[in-house]
Order: C-alpha cells, then sequence, then structure tokens
C-alpha cells in the first residue's frame, strides 16, 4: 500500500469572465520583472567574463556573437513560456498564473568553460577550436533534452515530490544561494540594506510608499551606496561605455558543424549534462504545480532542447532552461507578462552591447540578494508541499548537491593554489579532516543522485519496500554506466557503489516480506501545506 495524501486543493478559480480580463501587465509582475532581469543579467556577465577571461574568445566576438546568440534564445523561450502561461489561464479560468522563468543555466556555464571548451584552448591554445567544441556540446545537450521530453514525464509519474524538490532545494541552497550570500558579506555595507529590503517587500505584506516595486527600490538604494561608498569606478563606466558595441545575430552553423565534427570526446559530459538538464526541468515543474501552476513537462522539455539547438546554432555555447524559483516569482506577484519582459530586456541589452555598461554601473552586491532570496523560498518549498513524514526524504535528497558544491570548493581552492586533489594525496587530505573520496563520489551526477536517493528514502517511509528495492537497482544501474557516482560515463564506473546499491535494495526487499511490513502508512492531510 503506502502513504495516502490527498493532492493539495487547487488554486480557487476566478470569476467566470476572468479570462477575458486577464491582464497583460500587473503591478507584481513589475516586481518580478525586476528581479528575474536582473538574475538573467548577472548569468549573462558572468558568461561574458567566463568567455573572454578563461577561453580568451576575443571581445569583440563575445559581444557581437555570443551574446547576440543569447538575446534570440531568451525572447523566443520567454515568448514561449509566456504563451503556456495564458493558454494555462485560459484552461483553467484563472488570473493568477505565473509564467516559467528562461534563462541561461548558471550550472551549464561553468561547465561548459572549464569542463569543455578550457581543455580544448589548453590543448589546441585556439581559442576558435575551443569556442566550436562549446557550440556541438550545447546542441548535443540539446538533442538530449528533447529527446527526454517523450521520457521526462513517465519519471516524473514515477518519482515522489520529495525526491524531486528535495533535490531542487539542493541545487538551491548550495549553487545558488551560497556564491551570492558569500558577495553580499563580502561587501555587506551595500548588499545587507539591499537583502533587508527584499525579504521585506516579498515576504510580508508591508508596502513601500507609493508602492514602488520592491526590486526596482533594492537595486536603487544598493547602487546608490555601492557608487557613494566608492565600490564602484568612474574609470570602468567611461571605458564601459566607450567600448559598446552593437550585435546582430548571425548564423554559426559553420562552427557548429565543425565542432560536430570531433564529437565523441564531449559526449562524456554532454550525455549526464543532457539527463541533468531534464531532471531539473522536471523538478522545477513539480515546484511550479506545488506552487498551484500545472505545466506539461514535455511542452517544456521540448521548448528547452530546442532553445540550446537555437543558441547554438547562432553561435551561443550556453544552453538556456526553465530556472529554478518560479514561486519565488509568483510570491512576487509575477503573472504571465514578467519574463518575457525580462527576456526581452535582456536580449536588447546583448543586441545594443550595453551588458559591459551594467556591469560597471550595477554593483554585484547589489544585485545578488535576489538570488539568495530565491533559494530560501526554494529550500522551504521543498519542506511545505510534502507531508511531514517526508522531509526525512527531503534532506536526503539535499545532501548530494552540497557533496558535490564542497568538492567544488575544495578543487577550486586547489586549482588556485597550483595542484590537484591527486597531487595532494588522499591521505593527506584525510588528515586535514577532509573525507574528499567519498564526498567526490557521492557528489558525481548530484541531481540524479539526490532523485534516486530521495526516491528510496520516500518508499521506505511509506513502507513500500519493494519500491525502495527496484528504485536501488536503477541507482546500481546508473552508477554502473557512470551517470551517477561516477566521473564519466563508461562501462563498470563505479561498481563497488553499484553492488552497495543493489545490496541495499536486497535489504529492502527482504522486509517487504516481514510481519506488519505491508500496514498501509497514513498521513494527515493538513500536513501539507497548499500551494507553497
Amino acid at each position: 500500500m503506502g502513504t495516502t495524501v490527498e493532492p493539495a486543493p487547487p488554486t480557487e478559480p476566478s470569476t467566470p469572465d476572468a479570462t477575458a480580463k486577464l491582464p497583460w501587465w500587473t503591478r507584481g509582475d513589475t516586481n518580478a520583472f525586476f528581479g528575474l532581469g536582473f538574475n538573467i543579467l548577472v548569468n549573462a556577465l558572468t558568461l561574458t567574463g567566463l568567455m573572454i577571461g578563461v577561453v580568451k574568445v576575443p571581445a569583440d566576438d563575445v559581444l557581437g556573437t555570443v551574446l547576440p546568440a543569447l538575446g534570440v534564445a531568451l525572447v523566443l523561450g520567454n515568448l514561449y513560456y509566456t504563451f503556456l502561461a495564458r493558454r494555462l489561464a485560459k484552461r483553467e479560468n484563472r488570473s493568477d498564473v505565473t509564467a516559467l522563468p528562461y534563462g541561461p543555466s548558471v550550472p551549464h556555464m561553468f561547465i561548459v568553460v572549464f569542463v569543455v571548451m578550457l581543455p580544448v584552448y589548453l590543448k589546441s591554445n585556439d581559442a576558435m577550436q575551443a569556442w566550436q567544441a562549446g557550440l556541438a556540446w550545447a546542441f548535443m545537450i540539446g538533442v538530449i533534452v528533447m529527446i527526454g521530453a517523450f521520457v521526462g514525464p513517465y519519471v516524473r509519474k514515477l518519482t515522489p515530490r520529495a525526491a524531486m524538490l528535495g533535490t531542487l532545494a539542493g541545487i538551491s541552497i548550495t549553487f545558488i544561494s551560497m556564491r551570492p550570500a558569500g558577495q553580499i558579506w563580502d561587501a555587506a555595507w551595500i548588499g545587507l540594506p539591499v537583502l533587508a529590503i527584499i525579504l521585506i517587500g516579498f515576504f510580508t505584506d508591508v508596502k513601500l510608499p507609493g508602492n514602488i516595486p520592491v526590486g526596482l527600490a533594492a537595486l536603487l538604494v544598493g547602487t546608490a551606496i555601492g557608487w557613494i561608498g566608492g565600490f564602484m569606478s568612474l574609470p570602468d563606466l567611461q571605458s564601459a561605455v566607450d567600448n559598446i558595441a552593437i550585435g546582430v545575430p548571425d548564423q554559426r552553423f559553420d562552427m557548429l558543424f565543425s565542432g560536430l565534427g570531433d564529437l565523441a570526446p564531449l559526449l562524456g559530459t554532454a550525455i549526464p549534462l543532457g539527463v541533468y538538464n531534464f531532471t531539473e526541468a522536471m523538478s522545477n515543474v513539480e515546484s511550479a504545480a506545488a506552487a498551484g501552476d500545472n505545466y506539461d513537462l514535455r511542452s517544456v522539455l521540448l521548448a528547452d532542447g530546442a532553445g540550446a539547438c537555437i543558441g547554438a546554432a547562432f553561435g551561443s555555447p550556453f544552453p538556456p532552461a526553465v530556472y529554478i524559483g518560479h514561486p519565488g516569482w509568483k510570491d512576487a506577484g509575477g503573472r504571465s507578462t514578467y519574463s518575457l519582459a525580462s527576456g526581452v530586456v535582456v536580449g536588447l541589452l546583448c543586441f545594443l552591447g550595453l551588458v559591459g555598461v551594467l556591469e560597471a554601473l550595477l554593483p554585484v552586491p547589489a544585485i545578488v540578494p535576489i538570488l539568495l532570496y530565491i533559494g530560501l523560498l526554494i529550500g522551504a518549498q521543498a519542506f511545505q508541499a510534502v507531508p511531514r513524514l517526508h522531509a526525512v526524504a527531503v534532506v536526503a535528497a539535499i545532501l548530494p548537491n552540497l557533496a558535490q558544491w564542497g568538492t567544488g570548493l575544495i578543487d577550486n581552492a586547489l586549482s588556485a593554489a597550483g595542484t590537484t586533489a591527486d597531487k595532494v594525496g588522499g591521505d593527506a587530505l584525510a588528515n586535514a579532516g577532509l573525507v574528499y573520496s567519498g564526498l567526490k563520489t557521492f557528489g558525481e551526477g548530484a541531481v540524479l543522485v539526490g532523485l534516486v536517493l530521495g526516491a528510496i528514502v520516500t518508499f521506505i517511509l511509506d513502507k513500500k519496500f519493494h519500491y525502495a528495492a527496484i528504485a536501488c537497482l536503477v541507482g546500481a544501474v546508473l552508477s554502473f554506466i557512470g551517470l551517477i557516482h561516477a566521473p564519466e560515463v563508461t562501462w563498470a564506473a563505479n561498481p563497488q557503489v553499484a553492488l552497495g546499491y543493489l545490496f541495499f535494495g536486497i535489504v529492502c526487499f527482504a522486509y517487504w516480506f516481514l510481519p506488519n511490513a505491508r500496514t498501509p502508512v497514513t498521513v494527515d492531510e493538513a500536513d501539507v501545506v497548499a500551494g507553497h
């Protein structure tokens, strides 16, 4: 049997003529626009710096080709998600539907730069060749995600909500929240007042005078403090203005086909990262459903995959995706058009070459508190939108992302010191109190690991021991082929971990035959917070 939980009650429908009056813009859209827009802008600034500073692609090519290509994907993708939101609102006769947020994927920005393009550049000393490899990799990510569109809906049906939301919370707490938190406290005199405005404005019903949008007020206050306090540089701003260059989107099929000609070395990361994309999108759609907006997963995955392919064809190696954070923008009042406005405005900034100007104008500590807000909200939702009994499974799904984040920090610190974990040695790291090897294994393929581990724990809590055994078998197979707990996809990638999952499954299956093992587990429906 298992846990019997009635689904949270759907959002109350609006008046019968709500769809006819569904506005294209609300004050809440203004709030969400400033939040999401600057979120996307931070990512655009980051990928610009990575391309120029790490891969050594000339600034003219980045500003004239990569950013305009990203702009094309942003405009088309956010237009599509606005269409999906308004279609959902019409179908359910509601005026409170929130569009899914969309932009360049944060984890992929670093992976394509440091795992795909940088090794090619170091080997060939040719930035163009590295760029071509990045385009081929992004294109393959898109193809894999579109293939996943026909598998993802079935996976979503079989995977417990606690596993999906817990995995999303792990990503949000580690990769979305921790770096911004560090940037805030690194210049706390700028970041903390901004964070205060955002937390009070978005988590309480206290309004600013004149109903000034929270995101705009936070940005203006932080920017003013940064400039008055000397955190920003006027010469840097003047230099950025002098370097403005308009970029017209242009097809780069020649570069894409050249990169696809040497695709084999890229598949080792493209396959697991493509799987990561569609599993993260699946969790994001589940998060939106928990907040009251139930989108069709297949439509989302096809759009994400197409966006990656289109961006690569125009010259961008950075796959866009549905973002974490839908509940946050819904809480901020965003409805159907905030995401489109964010995509269009950032897209125009990319076309007009103004991204560098904004980087020199806006202090980073004034922008990133919005990301910390999203991390707090998604982390809370993971516990609020599942039965209290399943809180343990949520924590279990969070842990692999913590492991991946922690070992990533260790690797980056060692790299800055000119060494690696292999050179330092496991014994030396262990003597320093670091269980590096185990954490590295635990965190490889963290998104999938979180789904598997969260599902196993959920089924155990529900006393569905036979289902837990099946989930263990899935974990064993994924470990054996290297999609989880291994650095690359290969046969017999980590047989020891695969064997461990098999033994785990045998124990679960054995418990299924014990007395009282099949007594149904029930929970109080009041344990689940309606919506989020």
